[in-house]
């Protein structure tokens, strides 16, 4: 074993959000991009250093591991525990400083290298139950890469116990760290059997005791518009632009149908870009609701809106074309409800007060789920993810790291 490295959360995860693993859209490669497998190349060495001897890096970027089953019962179903290394495009993740604020006693954390970055209490609710607890933040000009390197330490630090205690009695574990989740393309190139389990678990979530067991279904849509274009010298009554049919369209979307103006079990429609010229444009946009019906419902208020913009340009037409990006993973997860009951019996052995709940979004689980692995989310203690202010605490990435090395036991126990 290493004896150089320290393998408590903490420091992996300290280790770990220096290293930038941006993923990009726009690349058409797998992963989005190479850098992501540096981290990849530094999981698999920590691995190898703990005595976990399959770890291995493939072509794609993916990390495979395997904690091999120490007890004598022959019937305990391989479970797998999965994090994403890739961070989101939305934020830079290069040259990150992060800061451990000790003994955090409330009130707001000004980033020092942008002083107008503030995590406010009044915006952070969760800050409320941190009193006393080391908040981890980035230092104003970066994200922190919390998600989901949060979950990746927690991860590691939990295969470090389990191998370490070989009274911990647990079945075969199979470990599994992600590229480019954050772009949609988590489980792209996957092999299924290769991972060969029973059931697994995203350690990707928020709160410190929250259980997500569901997620949006998602479609994406695209709307072409063909307008008329004409010399602008000459134009007037010829020219229907397709730029300005696409601004009416945009503008025309209803706030309660939007994503700044919906919460909870609320879906939306949301034009996230654009691309025109006179004569042709379109606009890409995301559809999510927790009911698969209400996709199509969406898709269709769309239709409706470009309909009634489309009678102010006569001479002009679109089309709109959707396509399936993700379902709701509780449709699989209600088949098989030990594989949510454990984890929550798993967070209150470790002292929390365990909470199901929604998420107003997808994870690699909603599609592992889907490819035969029932895939939960349990929390990693991330918050504000996508952003300068992102921060994350290490008392609840510490009970993360304990979930884990209980859900593990159960499912021996239960066996």
């Amino acid at each position: 074993m290493n004896l150089s490295l320290s393998y408590t959360v903490t420091e992996c995860f300290l280790r770990y959000v220096i290293v930038d693993t941006q993923s990009d859209p726009n690349s058409n490669s797998f992963p989005s991009t190479e850098k992501q497998k540096n981290l990849g190349r530094i999981l698999v060495n920590e691995l190898l250093a703990i005595g976990i001897n399959d770890a291995h890096l493939d072509e794609f970027g993916y990390v495979y591991a395997t904690i091999p089953a120490n007890t004598e019962k022959y019937n305990v179903p391989v479970i797998c525990l999965c994090s994403h290394m890739d961070t989101s495009p939305d934020c830079s993740g290069l040259n990150v400083k992060p800061i451990i604020h000790k003994n955090y006693q409330g009130g707001d954390i000004v980033l020092p290298d942008d002083r107008s970055q503030v995590v406010r209490l009044s915006e952070h609710p969760d800050l409320r139950n941190q009193t006393g607890n080391d908040i981890v933040t980035a230092s104003g000009t970066t994200l922190l890469g919390a998600d989901n390197k949060a979950g990746v330490a927690e991860i590691m630090d939990a295969c470090y116990q389990l191998v370490n205690n070989p009274g911990i009695r647990h079945g075969s574990i199979r470990i599994l760290f992600t590229p480019d989740e954050e772009i949609g393309r988590g489980v792209d190139k996957l092999d299924m059997k290769k991972l060969g389990a029973y059931a697994g678990y995203t350690i990707d979530g928020e709160s410190a005791g929250n259980m997500e067991n569901e997620t949006f279904s998602a479609d994406g849509a695209k709307l072409m518009i063909k307008g008329i274009s004409a010399h602008p010298g000459f134009a007037k009554g010829k020219m229907e632009s397709a730029i300005k049919i696409a601004g009416h369209i945009i503008a025309a979307i209803p706030v309660e149908l939007s994503p700044e103006g919906t919460e909870g079990k609320q879906g939306f429609i949301h034009p996230v870009a654009v691309e025109g010229h006179v004569e042709t444009a379109s606009i890409d946009f995301i559809i999510r609701d927790f009911e698969d019906d209400k996709l199509a419902e969406h898709a269709n208020a769309i239709r409706k809106i470009a309909d009634k913009v489309l009678q102010q340009f006569p001479g002009s037409s679109y089309h709109l074309e959707t396509k399936p990006q993700y379902r709701n993973m509780k449709a699989v997860l209600n088949e098989y409800p030990q594989v949510v009951e454990y984890a929550m019996e798993a967070m209150n052995r470790a002292g929390l007060n365990a909470k199901l709940c929604s998420i107003r979004g997808g994870t690699d689980g909603s599609r592992l789920s889907f490819m035969g692995l029932p895939c939960p989310n349990i929390f990693a203690g991330e918050h504000a993810f996508h952003s300068k202010q992102e921060w994350v605490s290490v008392q609840d990435m510490q009970k993360a790291v304990d979930t884990i090395v209980h859900l593990c036991a159960i499912w021996e126990e239960r066996s």
